[in-house]
């Protein structure tokens, strides 16, 4: 796996894991549910308006039924939409919505008269709003709402219409009916877009590093255990290194910690453009990395971290121009001696440790 495959540099790491980390709390989650039906209820209830209209226009309604019809077409669905912002729980206010949406449906059901062309793509529409904002378990709910407000309606208004539709009723339904299913699908694919990069991220937060992007220490150590167990079945070699900041406190004390931070990325940086792309590395701690160098000898690593060690010979930090950055590096070739993972990985922090007691700049080789 290549260590730097999302990670360009450490302004994308620190917003993705900012993004990541942000509070998932019911007011934040909720607003995108809230939108998504908002823009179906827009939809939905304005290409509803005309079908309902030419039908409604043959019972003789008084004024005040037509403004019920054209806030409940035109203004409702913005309506609901602040209450939803403004409420602290906006998804619980916006299941009460489409309650309050299947209730009215049933009114004008009702009025309409059940068998009417119209009353069939209000129930599709209220029926698909409930079934994909929560389930059966709503869509069931919604359902017995708008059946029993139609009951109540058709037994105060006392008017049923045969299932004879004109050609104007079949013109302005039909579209309805072909269309909102069409944007009923496409919210629903950008919902299932919305969710995969979700899990992306959260993939990314139980895998890497948030400061510079490599595996953090509990990943990298599975992927050892993985590396072992395939060394030690196939016997095929594979190297780990453990490499640590010299004298990163002070340069923390000296400098602070945003040099201090300069100092880990640029570490990071220097081991991806030197090692493999299908070298892993982790880091272990504040200031100590490690990799996983898979059929490679201890020679080949050793050459790897020379050119490391070159490389930080010529360079400097931003913030620190006078710092110049050293590495201590232990590392430790598989071999059938090490009976668990972890003594292999022991036997690399002995040999950073021998580079360190040894005068730090420099690689040493587990015995």
């Amino acid at each position: 796996m290549m260590n730097d495959e999302f990670y360009d540099n450490d302004e994308n790491i620190r917003e993705e894991w900012s993004c990541s980390l942000s509070p998932d709390d019911p007011h934040r989650s909720g607003i995108p549910f809230s939108r998504r039906i908002r823009l179906a209820r827009i939809v939905g209830l304005a290409g509803l308006f005309l079908p309902m209209a030419s039908v409604l226009v043959t019972h003789f309604l008084s004024g005040g039924w037509w403004l019920l019809l054209v806030g409940w077409a035109f203004v409702w669905p913005h309506l609901a939409w602040q209450l939803a912002c403004r409420a602290a729980d906006p998804c619980a206010r916006e299941i009460l919505n489409l309650k309050v949406d299947a209730m009215v449906a049933g009114i004008w059901i009702g009025l309409m008269g059940v068998n009417a062309l119209p009353a069939v793509a209000l129930v599709v529409m209220i029926a698909m709003n409930m079934m994909g904002a929560g389930g059966c378990r709503l869509f069931i709910a919604g359902l017995a709402i708008t059946v029993l407000s139609t009951l109540v309606t058709l037994q105060l208004a006392g008017s049923v219409s045969a299932f004879s539709p004109d050609p104007l009723e079949w013109g302005l339904t039909l579209p309805f009916l072909v269309c909102y299913p069409i944007l009923f699908a496409w919210l629903s694919y950008r919902t299932a877009i919305r969710l995969a990069e979700h899990r992306r991220r959260l993939a990314l937060m139980s895998t890497r590093d948030g400061m510079t992007g490599v595996f953090n220490r509990r990943h990298w150590e599975m992927l050892l255990r993985n590396e072992y167990e395939t060394c030690r079945r196939s016997r095929q070699g594979a190297t780990i290194l453990l490499i640590d900041i010299d004298r990163f406190k002070n340069i923390n004390d000296t400098w602070g910690h945003d040099v201090g931070d300069e100092a880990i990325i640029a570490i990071t940086r220097q081991l991806q453009m030197t090692l493999r792309a299908g070298d892993c590395i982790g880091r272990f701690g504040g200031d100590e990395f490690a990799v996983i160098m898979s059929g490679t000898s201890a020679e080949s690593g050793i050459a790897a971290m020379s050119r490391v060690h070159e490389r930080l010979e010529h360079m400097s930090l931003p913030g620190a121009p006078g710092e110049r950055l050293q590495i201590s590096v232990g590392v430790a070739a598989w071999g059938p001696q090490f009976e668990h993972y972890r003594a292999w990985l022991k036997a690399a922090d002995v040999a950073l440790y021998k580079a360190k007691n040894a005068g730090r700049g420099r690689t040493e080789v587990a015995a």
